[in-house]
C-alpha cells in the first residue's frame, strides 16, 4: 500500500512557516507529502537558513526523501521578509487553506497538516478569521467540530474554542456538550481504535461549583447532559474539578479530558508537552492536524525555530491516514 499523501500547509509566510518546511525536507517521513505554499519564499528562506533543499514539482506526489521538498506553488501577494508581517499577503494564506481543503475534499490528500497563521493580521486584511479550526468547518459544511491537542501522554478536547471567556458560560448548553461528546467519542473510536472511550469531563466552575455555590451550570446543564449519555453507554466521568482533575487522572486513568474552554485544558496540556504536542480538528469530513504553537515572528529566518511539533503532527496524521485506509 502507497503511504499516504499529506498536504502541508506553509502558513503565515513571515513567520515559522517556511523555516519549519525547510526543517523537515531534511528528514524523513512517513508519508508522500506536499507542502501549498510559494515556492520563491521557500527558496529564500532555504537560503537564508542555509540549506541546500532540492524543490520538487508536478501533479504527482513522490514519497518524501530527504534533501527534497515538493510544493504546489500558490504565489504570494507581496514581497515576503522574515519576521515583518504583510497584509497584503492575508488572501495568499487563506488560499492555501482553500486549495488544500479542496484536495482533501476531493480525494488528492488524504491528510492535511497546518502550519500557524496569524489571526489579527487576516483580520486587519478584512477577513473574519478566529482560527484554523472553525475556518475549515465552516468551508467544508461541517455543522460542529470538536478541537484537541494530544502530547504528553494526555489528550484534551475542548467543548468551546476561540471564545471570549465572558462568552463561555452562555456557550455551554445541552444541545453543544451531547453534540462534542458524540464526536469526541466516535472519532477517538475511528481515529485512535478506542472502541470504548473513557472520557473525563471538567466543570465549568470552580470546584466544579461546589454543590451550586460557585454556579449552577453543572448542577443544571452538565450532570443532566453526561447523565442522558451515560444511559445511551457512553463511559463518562464527572463533571470533575478541573484543579485537580488531571491529578485524579494519573490515577484513574482515562482516553480523553473534555475542556469546557481554551484555558481550561490546554495550559496543563502545553507544559506537558509543548514542543511536541498535536492539535487535532475532530469531526471534518478529512484529518487535520496541527502545530501547538504560533507563527513566531522573532525566531523566522534565525535557524531556532523548533520542528518538532510539526513532526508530530505530520506523523499523527500519517498514522490516522493509514487507519483509516484500512477500516473496514
Amino acid at each position: 500500500m502507497n503511504p499516504p499523501v499529506v498536504a502541508l500547509t506553509a502558513g503565515e509566510p513571515a513567520g515559522v512557516g517556511p523555516d519549519l518546511c525547510i526543517a523537515l525536507s531534511q528528514r524523513p517521513l512517513p508519508c508522500r507529502m506536499t507542502v501549498l505554499g510559494d515556492v520563491q519564499v521557500l527558496e529564500a528562506r532555504a537560503r537564508q537558513l542555509g540549506v541546500e533543499v532540492e524543490f520538487l514539482a508536478g501533479e504527482s506526489v513522490p514519497e518524501h526523501r530527504p534533501g527534497a521538498l515538493h510544493v504546489r506553488h500558490i504565489p504570494a501577494a507581496a514581497a515576503v521578509n522574515a519576521g515583518q508581517l504583510d497584509r497584503r499577503n492575508s488572501a495568499h494564506v487563506l488560499a492555501l487553506l482553500d486549495a488544500a481543503l479542496a484536495g482533501c475534499m476531493g480525494g488528492a490528500y488524504q491528510a492535511l497538516v497546518t502550519a500557524p497563521v496569524h489571526k489579527g493580521v487576516i483580520n486587519d486584511a478584512g477577513f473574519p478569521f478566529t482560527g484554523h479550526t472553525e475556518y475549515l468547518a465552516d468551508h467544508s459544511g461541517t455543522p460542529r467540530v470538536v478541537m484537541m491537542l494530544a502530547g504528553g501522554g494526555l489528550r484534551v478536547a475542548l467543548a468551546t474554542t476561540h471564545l471570549p471567556l465572558r462568552a463561555v458560560a452562555d456557550a455551554i448548553t445541552p444541545a453543544l456538550l451531547d453534540q462534542v461528546v458524540r464526536i469526541l467519542a466516535a472519532e477517538l473510536a475511528r481515529r485512535f481504535g478506542l472502541a470504548r472511550p473513557r472520557i473525563a469531563v471538567a466543570g465549568l466552575n470552580p470546584h466544579a461549583g461546589e454543590s451550586g455555590h460557585l454556579g449552577r451550570e453543572e448542577i443544571e446543564i452538565i450532570e443532566p447532559a453526561l447523565a442522558r449519555l451515560r444511559a445511551e453507554g457512553f463511559d463518562l466521568v464527572g463533571p470533575l474539578p478541573a484543579d485537580t482533575l488531571f491529578s485524579r487522572i494519573r490515577l484513574d486513568p482515562c482516553d480523553a479530558v473534555l475542556a469546557m474552554y481554551h484555558d481550561q485544558g490546554l495550559p496543563v496540556l502545553k507544559y506537558a508537552s509543548f514542543g511536541s504536542a498535536v492539535n487535532i480538528t475532530l469531526g471534518l469530513p478529512f484529518i487535520r492536524t496541527s502545530v501547538d504553537h504560533g507563527t513566531a515572528l522573532d525566531l523566522a529566518g534565525s535557524g531556532r525555530a523548533e520542528v518538532g511539533s510539526l513532526v508530530a503532527a505530520i506523523a499523527m496524521a500519517t498514522e490516522m491516514a493509514t487507519r483509516d485506509a484500512v477500516a473496514p
